[in-house]
């Protein structure tokens, strides 16, 4: 065969062509840390506690902090399904909190875990569940490579402070990886999960730093019983509580570490966020609020969680985003980023990258919607601005409870209301009267709303 110059000139141009060509640049991994039952004013910077919490500053200062973050239903089951499904729990019909066995988020729903497998992500699940404990609602059955942890809330045991014999017809079981490996979860395992679920997600971080990877750290902590390691039992000075605040805090420094240490922080979009408010009536053993009521209510208290995102050279570093969000909104805004498609199935949640990055100030919803278990009870202007709760009953604490114990409750009555959540995050003065023509249009989308999701058929 003759070789021309011609041909070894277009050969070497070839090779050179090849060099220089960028590396099509890898998708972001993915890490959803999420905590259970965690106050608005449990960590810095969004309060000052008496302990300090450096990492969660940290991520702050070098993240974007969301002030109205909502969960749709601040109650354990129905928040994380509407996380990992972006519905509404109206339409996944996912409502409080699913015990043993329970029937939890239907296949038909897609979870983030299964949109980003279609984008080759390795997904790992460590710590809670509780979106389902049959075989087909189970983590790996639900697009998770991995999973160890719990399938359902930690006090849902033998040693239930006042259900013991109900709670403890099933044991409570720790899995790995689709297996029992602890039969009958005990007051030192309980020690220990916060530090399992980061050794875990750790290794896991280790092991795929060279692929995209999608990581849901869902933590049992600090939803009751409280449970501290021995490495920050008493480290607080302000009781087990601020312990167990403090060793969560260290798990969010292990996960930052990783990424840093694996060299793919720089391409990693860290989630930090709570399922819902305090349990209030367990006193001393939980956070506080400066909103309205707490876990189970639809007042502030209850829905709005502390979070933050972390995505370098994407999203604003160091600053606060005000606008309302919803994590409804999480997975197809994660899926823009990712480049993943979104599920084959409707979802309620929009792509909120637009006014994140500031591209935008046009909000994609017109409104919010919030429930409490199968009872759908208003909705929040996508201004952020109004409030408007439909009359409805709810849980009040006359008097916490101390050391474990849950103290005195009482249902209370809250007729139609509207609140100025600018000028009155309590939301304690109704100002219906004075703005009819706000209510009247935030009723307009609950009507809507309503019977979108729950009239019932042929209705």
């Amino acid at each position: 065969m003759k070789v021309t110059l011609q041909t070894i000139l277009f050969s070497v141009l070839f090779s050179l062509c090849l060099i220089a060509a960028p590396a099509k640049k890898q998708p972001p991994n993915i890490i959803v840390i999420f905590l259970d039952d965690s106050a608005f004013n449990d960590f810095q910077p969004f309060a000052n506690p008496p302990y300090s919490t450096p990492n969660v500053a940290k991520l702050a200062s070098e993240g974007l902090r969301f002030n109205q973050f909502y969960v749709p239903q601040a109650i354990c089951s129905a928040s994380r399904s509407a996380l990992l499904s972006g519905c509404y729990p109206g339409r996944t019909k996912v409502f409080g909190a699913h015990g043993p066995k329970g029937k939890g988020l239907s296949p038909k729903f897609a979870t983030m875990a299964e949109v980003f497998k279609k984008k080759n992500y390795a997904t790992a699940h460590f710590g809670k569940w509780h979106c389902g404990d049959t075989p087909e609602t189970r983590p790996l059955a639900r697009g998770f490579d991995e999973h160890a942890g719990l399938m359902y809330s930690n006090d849902m045991w033998r040693h239930h402070p006042v259900s013991p014999k109900f709670w403890g017809k099933h044991p409570l079981q720790y899995w790995v990886n689709g297996k029992v490996t602890i039969e009958d979860v005990d007051h030192e395992h309980q020690r220990q999960l916060t530090t399992w679920s980061t050794e875990y997600a750790v290794d896991f971080i280790e092991r795929h730093n060279q692929s995209p990877f999608f990581l849901y750290l869902a933590h049992s902590m600090p939803h009751v019983p409280l449970y501290v390691s021995d490495k920050f039992k008493g480290k607080s000075g302000a009781g087990l509580l601020g312990d167990v605040i403090m060793e969560l805090d260290w798990s969010v420094g292990q996960i930052m570490k990783a990424v840093e240490v694996n060299k793919c922080a720089e391409n990693t979009i860290i989630v930090f966020s709570s399922d819902n408010g305090p349990w209030s009536e367990y006193g001393d053993h939980a956070g506080t609020t400066p909103f309205r009521e707490h876990k189970a209510t639809s007042f502030d208290g209850g829905i709005r969680s502390a979070t933050i995102i972390k995505y370098p050279k994407v999203f604003p570093s160091g600053k606060a985003f005000n606008k309302p969000v919803c994590s409804i909104d999480l997975l197809p805004t994660l899926a823009h980023l990712t480049g993943a498609p979104l599920p084959g199935n409707d979802i309620d949640g929009k792509n909120l990258f637009p006014i994140i990055s500031g591209q935008s100030e046009d909000h994609p919803h017109d409104y919010y919607a919030f429930s409490n278990g199968k009872n759908f009870e208003g909705v929040i202007s996508s201004d952020g601005k109004w409030k408007l709760h439909l009359p409805h009953g709810y849980r009040h604490v006359l008097k916490t409870g101390k050391d474990g114990k849950p103290g005195k409750t009482t249902s209370r009555k809250l007729e139609l209301s509207l609140f100025n959540l600018e000028i009155d995050p309590g939301e304690s003065q109704n100002m219906i009267e004075k703005y009819p023509e706000v209510a009247e249009r935030l009723q307009g989308y609950a009507a809507s709303h309503r019977k979108r999701y729950y009239a019932k058929p042929g209705k």
